[in-house]
């Protein structure tokens, strides 16, 4: 039975392993963004400099869109390295000289806070570019972007308060141990 127990525990662990290949998709997404983004730049350039200018308005929109798919791409970084640290294996960075700041005290609760920070800077872009060409929009989407966006702020300071609750009990506990 004790075997039957290892094997079964041993597969579990090595389970990990199946979130592999989701890593190795978003890394083809960043790929994807940033062409996209080198289009997109183009068009810029293009634009501003062509026979056809553009106003002051339309390029800024256009930079607001760069800066979101940056947003994104830095993201869907920390998803990739935080993620892959966090559940599938650590990563081999002991004295690296580009190993990120963050890496090091990177847990589960930690990914999230730093996640839900950066979808509030995303919505932030959004709503920025919406408020700019809010003559173009309707007052419906002005407004739900604007719920969405408080949504967005009141759980990442859920998410935050919990993860703070959630370390001080852990440290009430470590302390309680220790006096033992």
């Amino acid at each position: 039975m004790n075997q039957i127990v290892k094997l079964l525990e041993t597969s579990i662990f090595a389970s990990r392993w199946i979130q592999a290949p989701l890593y190795l998709g978003l890394i083809v997404a960043q790929i994807v963004y940033c062409y996209l983004f080198m289009v997109e730049l183009s068009h810029l350039v293009h634009n501003a400099f062509g026979e056809k200018h553009i106003s002051e308005t339309d390029v800024m929109l256009i930079v607001l869109g760069l800066i979101d798919v940056v947003m994104i791409a830095n993201l869907l970084i920390m998803v990739i390295v935080g993620g892959y640290e966090t559940f599938v294996s650590r990563l081999d960075l002991e004295d690296h000289p580009d190993q990120p700041e963050w890496l090091s005290h990177v847990n589960a609760g930690v990914l999230k806070i730093k996640l839900s920070t950066a979808i509030i800077g995303i919505s932030s872009i959004h709503l920025l570019k919406t408020f700019i060409n809010a003559g173009n929009m309707t007052e419906h989407t002005i407004k739900w972007q604007v719920i969405i966006h408080v949504v967005f702020l009141v759980s990442a300071a859920a998410m935050a308060w919990v993860d703070k609750l959630m370390n001080e009990t852990l440290q009430l506990q470590h302390q309680g141990k220790q006096h033992h």
